[in-house]
C-alpha cells in the first residue's frame, strides 16, 4: 500500500528533526519504503510517500518520531491505478 504522509514538525522546529536523521537515519522497521519528499516553503511541514504492506507497519516509525513531528496518515492509489479500476475496460 502506498500512503502520504504529512509530518507536521512541532513548534516548527525542524532543527531537531534535521539533526536526528543526520545522526539515526530516518529509522524505518522492515518492510516499510520511503519513496520520495517535499518539505513546505516554510520549512515546518513534510509530506511523504511511504510504501508498507498496512497503516500498521508504519506505527514503529511513527513512534520513533512522534516526539517532534505530529503525522497524519493518509492511504493513496496512484492515479493510474485509480482511473484503472474507476473505469475498467
Amino acid at each position: 500500500m502506498l500512503f502520504m504522509v504529512i509530518e507536521r514538525f512541532k513548534n516548527g522546529d525542524s532543527e531537531a528533526i534535521g539533526e536526528r536523521f543526520k545522526r539515526s537515519g530516518r529509522m524505518l522497521p522492515e518492510g516499510v519504503a520511503y519513496h520520495a519528499s517535499w518539505i513546505d516553503a516554510a520549512g515546518t511541514c513534510c509530506f511523504q510517500v511511504m510504501e508498507a504492506p498496512d497503516p500498521a507497519s508504519l506505527n514503529a516509525w511513527i513512534g520513533r518520531w512522534e516526539d517532534l513531528v505530529d503525522f497524519e496518515v493518509i492511504p493513496v492509489v496512484t492515479s493510474s491505478d485509480f482511473w484503472s479500476a474507476a473505469h475498467p475496460k
